[in-house]
């Protein structure tokens, strides 16, 4: 027997591209850079527990409203850092330079 899991995917990554292509918009030397865009999300994601679910309504359901809030408050927190993160890696590699 053969499991397909296809299917499976981390919550976090699609609210994690949302956010960061949100606030995209306030950092437009990281916007600018398809890398350091990727360099953003990974970072916020690695600061957030995985939640890896098959279908968003799965997760979604078993969510009380304040679990919810927290979720999306963590997931602003974690795009925030990543964002401050990237510009201070990419700035310290511009002196080095």
């Amino acid at each position: 027997m053969s499991a397909d899991f296809t299917s499976l995917y981390n919550h976090h990554e699609r609210e994690v591209f949302a956010a960061v292509t949100a606030a995209a918009p306030q950092y437009p030397a990281i916007a600018a850079d398809a890398d350091l865009m990727c360099d953003v999300a990974c970072v916020a994601l690695n600061r957030l527990p995985p939640r890896y679910i098959r279908h968003a309504v799965d997760y979604a359901f078993y969510l009380t409203e304040p679990e919810r809030l927290e979720t999306d408050a963590a997931i602003a927190e974690a795009v925030g850092y990543a964002f401050n993160f990237v510009q201070a890696r990419t700035a310290l590699r511009a002196k080095q330079r």
